[in-house]
């Protein structure tokens, strides 16, 4: 895949903030009725609120509320289950006919069918529409044409839709991808209304969609009120009459907030206040396991890095990271060392094998010391590590993670943090391949599939490989992988990929990031989903 620019990768926490207009708690009485409204922090989102245009975690939450695709990913198991799909049929695991059901609506009175999918991925896989999110349908034949590397496209839809009647479509992909309709629950896949094409300028100032949520009114900079639709036809209605989505610049006044009753819930908890929000909040704090991996990767590109040579010494730094002291005396253990390169989210059937990376990603400081020796030891004596210095507290552990690399290496100057001022800039850089040590990175899942923590990151080309990893082996397993038609197949060989992974370790899988939050009395039935959000429609307000 290619052309991805992701806001959602190693944001870290996102930082919202308060504006003077929202006080006093969630708007609304309730007792469980499903009247009531509760009120939530939030960010404004970084662009506007198109499922192909959105990637990043605050317009994700309110995609999630207003729209529904073929699939829907259980808040507790993470399984891909059907929701607007009846069925999603492949004999070869390349060429797909999908069937939604029947009876679904807009919110604007307008049906969904097979049409209003079809629209949407064209819409969105367009180069012209410059949609974020095109990337996504890379798999679909006709790709390279209505979104070519240069120039403009020679074509405006995706050979590979064809729309059979209302109810059906077929999709013939450009390679085999057995589980391919497992990633169809990304708000990017969703369908859209005609009234987006008709009038688009209008349908962006206030989007409709088939969720269980309406958008009533937002006011940028400070709130979006979203209220339950009361014809909507899926099975998972609201709990609730609504929910305030309130923007924040600052976690702590979210958290303050909270505190004073005057917000009901946030689900960013301050770094600061993480060792005192259990005695803060009791049983209403959430600090559960979520899809995401903190890592460092290397500039592949740099040949001061990059060589076979350097495997070892880049293992060798990996070995001298003590993750666990790490986690638990910065992160209050809201995170848990990496053993692999996925998540645990994903269980064993979904891909996740606890200790896969093995020695290489255990804190081994005499091993460490003589594999950086080995490989030549560290270019220029120096290791340099990259972060931005505007979200998430990223000083304290590299500082603590140099700290353990200095004491293992007995020099107090062998690795030192390099901060950029602001997370745009540091994009850049990288992006620029400017990086002359390893940086901070990470990936929160797109979907609940091994694929998805493999592929854009470490295949050749890939949309997200920042540090430029290149191995014929990796890329052939990743291929070998998505051919399979049973799922533990595949599992089986996208684990073999992170086995090249381990002897060459591009990157250095760090830990893994839970979610947490909290929430006032006035509500219950409260969760994150395994993307670290809200499960807003499940939650119950109380008087």
């Amino acid at each position: 895949m290619r052309g991805a620019t992701r806001a959602k990768w190693a944001v870290g926490t996102v930082a919202v903030a308060l504006v003077a207009t929202a006080c006093g708690g969630g708007g609304g009485g309730g007792g469980g009725d499903g009247k009531g409204v509760l009120s939530s922090s939030w960010g404004d989102p970084q662009n506007p609120l198109e499922p192909a245009n959105t990637n990043e975690v605050q317009g994700g939450k309110v995609l999630d509320m207003v729209f529904r695709g073929l699939k829907r990913y259980d808040p507790k198991t993470g399984e891909a289950k059907d929701m607007l799909a009846r069925k999603i049929e492949t004999d070869d695991q390349q060429n797909y006919t999908v069937t939604i059901k029947k009876g679904w609506k807009f919110s604007n009175g307008e049906p969904v069918t097979a049409q209003s999918f079809v629209d949407a991925w064209n819409y969105g896989a367009n180069l012209d529409n410059n949609q974020k999110n095109a990337y996504f349908f890379g798999y679909i034949e006709g790709y390279e044409k209505v979104h070519p590397e240069s120039g403009k496209p020679s074509a405006k839809t995706l050979s590979g839709l064809k729309v059979k009647n209302d109810t059906t479509f077929t999709v013939a992909l450009n390679q085999k991808f057995s589980t391919w309709p497992q990633t169809l629950g990304y708000p990017a896949f969703a369908p859209l209304p005609r009234a987006f094409f008709k009038d688009h300028d209008g349908w962006l100032k206030k989007p409709v969609g088939n969720g269980p949520y309406k958008i009533e009114s937002y006011d940028k900079g400070s709130a979006m009120k979203l209220r339950k639709w009361s014809k909507y036809k899926g099975p998972d209605k609201a709990m609730n009459g609504g929910v305030d989505l309130r923007v924040y610049t600052d976690n702590n006044t979210a958290y303050t907030d909270l505190q004073a009753g005057n917000l009901d819930l946030t689900d960013d908890i301050p770094a600061a206040q993480l060792k005192n929000a259990e005695a803060d909040l009791g049983d209403r704090y959430i600090n559960q396991p979520a899809g995401i991996i903190q890592t460092l990767t290397f500039p592949m590109y740099d040949p001061k890095w990059g060589t076979q040579k350097m495997a070892k010494v880049r293992q060798g730094l990996s070995m001298a990271i003590d993750r666990k002291t790490i986690t638990k005396q910065i992160f209050q253990n809201t995170r848990t060392p990496a053993t692999d390169w996925t998540s645990p989210v994903l269980k064993a059937d979904g891909g996740y094998k606890a200790g896969l990376c093995g020695e290489a990603c255990q804190y081994k400081p005499a091993e460490a010391r003589k594999l950086i020796k080995e490989g030549g030891g560290l270019p220029g004596g120096k290791v340099t590590v990259t972060y931005n210095a505007d979200t998430g507290s990223h000083k304290d552990w590299v500082d603590a993670l140099c700290n353990s690399v200095n004491k293992v290496l007995k020099d107090d100057k062998a690795c030192v943090g390099n901060p950029v001022g602001t997370f745009a800039d540091y994009r850049n850089q990288i992006s620029a391949k400017k990086m002359k040590g390893p940086f901070r990175a990470g990936w929160q899942m797109d979907y609940p599939l091994i694929q998805n923590f493999l592929q854009p990151m470490y295949y050749t080309g890939a949309s997200s490989n920042d540090g430029k990893y290149s191995n014929k082996q990796f890329d052939k397993l990743v291929d070998e992988a998505n051919a399979e038609p049973e799922q533990q197949a595949a599992v089986k060989k996208f684990q073999d990929a992170q086995r090249v992974l381990v002897k060459d370790m591009p990157v250095i899988p760090l830990w893994y990031q839970n979610g947490s939050g909290g929430y006032t009395d006035r509500l219950s039935n409260v969760r994150l989903n395994q993307f670290s959000v809200p499960v807003y429609e499940q939650i119950k307000v109380g008087s």
